[in-house]
C-alpha cells in the first residue's frame, strides 16, 4: 500500500522522518552540505529564521552571503547591528553601500516596529535583525509579518535564547569553526538532527588583511540612521 501523502492533508502536516516541503520560496545557502538539511533546501523567505549565536561575528554574516547576493537587487535592511559594518565586506556581499539601509532604534520597541513595517512594505530582499531580548508576543508578530513579505528575515539572538519557545518554524545555532562554522538545527520541520553541519567558509576581506587602511571616505559606507517614524517608509 503507497504511503499517504501527508502534506497534501495540510501543508504543515510531514513525516517526522522526512524534512517538510517548504511552504514558499526558498534561497540557496550556497552550501550543498546545508541545503540538504534545510526544508525547501534553502533559507525561507516569508518565515521566520532564528540564527543563535555565542557573540556576534562568528561567521553568521559569511554564512549568508550567498543568499545575500540572490536578493542583492533589492534592499537589505540591517537593524541594530552590534558592530559598524566595513565598505569591503560589502563589496565581498556582492552588494553595493547603495542597497543597504542600516538602522538604530533606540529602545527594543522601536526595532520591533521598525521590523515589521520593514515586513509590511514587502520590498526588502532581506531583513538582518540582532536582538537581545524579544518577548514570544513579539516574535508572532514578526513571524505573521513575515508570511505577507517574500523578505528573507535573519533574527540573531544569544545563546541564552534557544532554551526559549519560538513560532520560527526555522531555528539554527552557529558555532565558529576552523575555517567555517558548525550549524546546529535547535528546530525544523522535519527529523532532529543531533550532529551539526560543518560548513567551511572563506575569510572576509576584513580578516584576510587585518591592517588594510580603512577607507574613511563618507561615501565609503552607510551611515547609520536614527529611527524616525516615517524613516521605513521612506527607505523602501
Amino acid at each position: 500500500m503507497p504511503l499517504l501523502d501527508v502534506e497534501a492533508i495540510h501543508p504543515d502536516l510531514w513525516r517526522a522522518s522526512q524534512l517538510a516541503s517548504a511552504h514558499g520560496r526558498t534561497v540557496t545557502s550556497g552550501h550543498e552540505a546545508l541545503d540538504a538539511e534545510l526544508p525547501g533546501h534553502g533559507w525561507p523567505a516569508g518565515a521566520l529564521t532564528e540564527v543563535i549565536v555565542p557573540q556576534p561575528g562568528c561567521g553568521e554574516l559569511r554564512l549568508l552571503k550567498t543568499a545575500l547576493e540572490a536578493v542583492a537587487t533589492r534592499p537589505v535592511f540591517v537593524l541594530q547591528p552590534p558592530h559598524r559594518l566595513q565598505p569591503a565586506a560589502f563589496t565581498w556581499w556582492g552588494l553595493g553601500a547603495e542597497n543597504i539601509r542600516v538602522l538604530k532604534a533606540a529602545t527594543t520597541a522601536d526595532s520591533l516596529w521598525a521590523a515589521e513595517q520593514i515586513l509590511r512594505a514587502g520590498t526588502a530582499g532581506a531583513l538582518l535583525f540582532w536582538q537581545q531580548q524579544v518577548r514570544p508576543e513579539a516574535l508572532r508578530r514578526l513571524h505573521l509579518a513575515a508570511q505577507h513579505a517574500d523578505t528573507l528575515l535573519f533574527l540573531f539572538r544569544p545563546t541564552a535564547a534557544a532554551k526559549s519557545t519560538s513560532p520560527a518554524p526555522l531555528r539554527i545555532s552557529i558555532d565558529a569553526a576552523p575555517d567555517g562554522v558548525n550549524v546546529s538545527f535547535i528546530k525544523r520541520r522535519g527529523p532532529h538532527r543531533d550532529k551539526p553541519v560543518f560548513v567551511a567558509l572563506s575569510p572576509s576581506p576584513v580578516l584576510l588583511n587585518r591592517h588594510a587602511p580603512l577607507d574613511r571616505r563618507s561615501s565609503a559606507t552607510p551611515a547609520h540612521r536614527e529611527l524616525l517614524p516615517n524613516l521605513v517608509h521612506a527607505g523602501v
